[in-house]
């Protein structure tokens, strides 16, 4: 329903060199203008020879063959190559280096070798006119070592968007503020923002609006004004007394399209677009936020990177180590210890009451979704974890 009406526009391009482009999206196929390899070449350090002239040969019944030095191959001659040489015409495989002895001007043979042996041909990797890479990955070193081989120095990217965070409570003050009583720090500025930046998004830090419609009002609209997408945090819920969807129902059209989600954390998460931008309305709690953000915000980001994909988070089947009870109707997210011990993968999940305890996010390294169709886990039964983290060793 968000998404629907949510009609993400294809994100601007720009050309960058591309020794500066590892993890942003290309935009553009990049397809081979040349052949690769270029050449027919040497995939080990050893001998060209021309494969039927080694036939039959064995170290006790060696072949001899001429050392030549000229880019022609000859009857019974055999050239010096290196890896990546270009073969010498006239030869169709190449003798590694210890299956043969050279003594003087003259190569003892002392295997047989078949045509196309040890020998990269040309386009075996990449053939003229073929996608080498296609618009929508993320680039890895991989990516642009291809690329690079191509002899291609500049690439059509994705421009980043920019995502506004919007802390809001009476209660927040930020980090290296003096706190007084009953206030907290703006945990959640943080965190969001380094999710934004792990996926490669750009932050507009907003600060925090006080608890007046008013000023979230300001402050929404300047981050619709300079961002493409504005997440909030704090000042939602469903009982009609936070702000928030207040402020954004005063902000732009057609503000509100889902308010409260029958998950658990992050229930009274709400979601908006404002004059064609999306508005992410996450709760206060830090667990909560950030579960939020991994369901709603994490897609989202992905489009507008111009992923192809949305870049899901590795999964990996583990046996419960004790049984969770879970309240039917809602998506349960049930943080876990991952860990690995006599081959087998456990979860162990955390236990936590609420979402406000961060420190569940740090001793975890993934979660279960347990369905809305579900009252909880059974000891000992194999289900998929969404990891965040690295397994743990053996408990």
């Amino acid at each position: 329903m968000f998404f629907a009406k949510l009609q993400i526009k294809r994100p601007k391009t720009c050309d960058r060199s591309l020794n500066l482009s590892l993890n942003r999206v290309l935009a553009k196929d990049v397809v081979a203008e040349v052949d690769l390899p270029r050449f027919d070449r040497s995939a080990v350090d050893g001998y060209a020879v021309k494969a039927e002239e080694t036939v039959g040969t064995t170290q006790f019944k060696p072949k001899t063959l001429k050392l030549a030095d000229k880019d022609v191959l000859r009857s019974m001659h055999a050239k010096r190559v290196w890896t990546g040489n270009a073969l010498p015409k006239g030869a169709d495989a190449v003798l590694m280096l210890e299956d043969a002895k050279e003594v003087e001007d003259e190569v003892e043979v002392w295997v047989p070798v078949t045509p196309g042996e040890n020998v990269s041909k040309r386009g075996e990797d990449i053939e003229k006119g073929q996608v080498a890479v296609e618009a929508g990955i993320r680039l890895r070193p991989q990516h642009l070592g291809l690329i690079a081989a191509l002899g291609v120095d500049k690439i059509c990217v994705f421009e980043l968007p920019k995502i506004a965070l919007l802390g809001t409570g009476n209660e927040l003050v930020e980090l290296g503020s003096r706190l007084r009583k009953n206030q907290v720090f703006n945990v959640n500025g943080l965190v969001l923002a380094s999710l934004c930046h792990e996926l490669g998004a750009e932050t507009l830090d907003l600060g925090i609006a006080k608890d007046s419609v008013a000023e979230t009002v300001t402050k929404l609209n300047l981050g619709l004004e300079k961002a493409d997408a504005v997440i909030t945090s704090g000042g939602t819920s469903v009982g009609g007394s936070d702000l928030v969807p207040d402020a954004v129902r005063k902000t732009g059209k057609p503000g509100i399209i889902v308010h409260g989600v029958a998950m658990r954390p992050a229930m009274p998460t709400a979601l908006a677009v404002v004059d064609g931008k999306p508005v992410l309305i996450l709760p206060g709690n830090p667990v909560a936020s950030m579960i939020g953000f991994e369901v709603f915000a994490r897609p989202l980001i992905c489009k507008m990177l111009g992923l192809k994909q949305a870049e899901s988070r590795f999964k990996l089947q583990a046996k419960m180590t004790k049984g969770i009870a879970t309240s039917l109707g809602r998506r349960n997210f049930v943080r876990v210890r991952v860990f690995q011990q006599d081959q087998e993968m456990f979860a162990d999940p955390i236990s936590a009451r609420g979402s406000s305890m961060i420190s569940t996010m740090t001793h975890a390294n993934g979660y279960v979704i347990v369905p809305e169709t579900r009252e909880g886990l059974e000891q000992g039964e194999s289900f998929t974890v969404q990891m965040f983290d690295a397994v743990k060793g053996v408990s």
